[in-house]
């Protein structure tokens, strides 16, 4: 570990990041704080944003492994999972599918029919594999970070409500500045590829050991009792706000309080404060509460929402 602090070992994964991924540094901070709180993530954004990028620089700055999954309408169970096969008389051997890596990129996810994402959730959940009745375990570190394309909905099937529940944030992955993409294009004539990873000039700043203590690090991040109801009124406003048709579930208060460690973590403290929980409650509730049609009509987002409620909510003040 070389006496780094979980805190500075964080901060380093962050700068890696920064470094490749111009222009994004809010969806890659609330990625990275899903990481380590040992949560899923849902990107959003339209294509070209930089969104297997963030995933495969993780996957360099951490040296674990990376495997991008493109979901496509013919796509089964089976090519997500694995399969077993006949290798010899009354022989059988499994061979892994994709989904046996640490980082995986499951891409465009709503163009996969339910049962292959229905693979893919079950196994982000159990954290296992199941294959003719025997269970394979993923790797420790095994983190799905799924991107949707929120303008094409030609062909695609939309996660259902308690699919969506299983990911921790929905990161809204948009255009960069001017500057920032400005300095793409210069970056571009230095001689970087996006497809070639060896031009992204990134060093491994852990491994998946590192990861374990940095999410351990996380788990041990202080959690007041005025924080814990701070997010429990959050929550529960979410249920009766009249602009919403569905509020968030229980395990969406689970997921902002994990969150709120990571984020305290990343920002060098051993303690939640409540700027951590308001900051990363849109990110965590998006995906999980529907605005009423009529009002969904006259342009209001789950975020226009979600801010009314949250500057409606007292804040603790010590």
């Amino acid at each position: 570990m070389g006496g780094a602090s979980p805190a500075d070992d964080a901060r380093r994964v962050v700068e890696a990041l920064e470094r490749v991924v111009l222009g994004q540094a809010a969806a890659t901070r609330e990625a990275l704080v899903c990481l380590l709180a040992r949560g899923h993530v849902l990107l959003e954004g339209v294509p070209g944003t930089a969104k297997t990028l963030l995933v495969r620089t993780l996957a360099l700055a951490l040296d674990v492994k990376f495997q991008r999954i493109q979901f496509t309408p013919d796509l089964m169970p089976a090519d997500i999972t694995g399969v077993t096969l006949l290798t010899g008389a009354r022989e059988f051997t499994f061979r892994p599918g994709p989904i046996f890596a640490d980082l995986v990129l499951a891409d465009e996810i709503n163009r996969a029919p339910a049962k292959t994402q229905a693979a893919l959730l079950e196994a982000m959940q159990e954290r296992t594999v199941t294959v003719d009745g025997v269970g394979h375990p993923l790797s420790a570190t095994f983190t799905v970070f799924a991107t949707q394309n929120p303008v094409e909905f030609e062909g695609t099937y939309p996660l259902p409500e308690a699919e969506l529940d299983r990911f921790m944030m929905k990161v809204l992955v948009g255009y960069p500045d001017a500057a920032h993409e400005q300095g793409i294009l210069a970056r571009t004539v230095a001689g970087f590829e996006a497809d070639r990873p060896a031009t992204y000039g990134v060093t491994r700043v852990t491994d998946a050991a590192g990861l374990e203590r940095l999410r351990a690090a996380v788990e041990a991040v202080r959690v007041e009792p005025q924080i814990t109801a701070y997010i429990t009124g959050i929550v529960r406003a979410t249920r009766q706000a009249a602009s919403l048709t569905l509020g968030a579930s229980p395990r969406a208060g689970v997921s902002l309080l994990k969150a709120a460690r990571g984020a305290a973590l990343l920002d060098g403290r051993d303690y939640v404060i409540p700027d951590d929980v308001k900051q990363l409650a849109p990110a965590v509730l998006r995906h999980r509460v529907s605005v009423a049609p009529e009002l969904e009509l006259e342009g209001v987002t789950p975020d226009v929402a979600l801010k009314a409620i949250l500057d409606k909510t007292e804040v603790p003040t010590t």
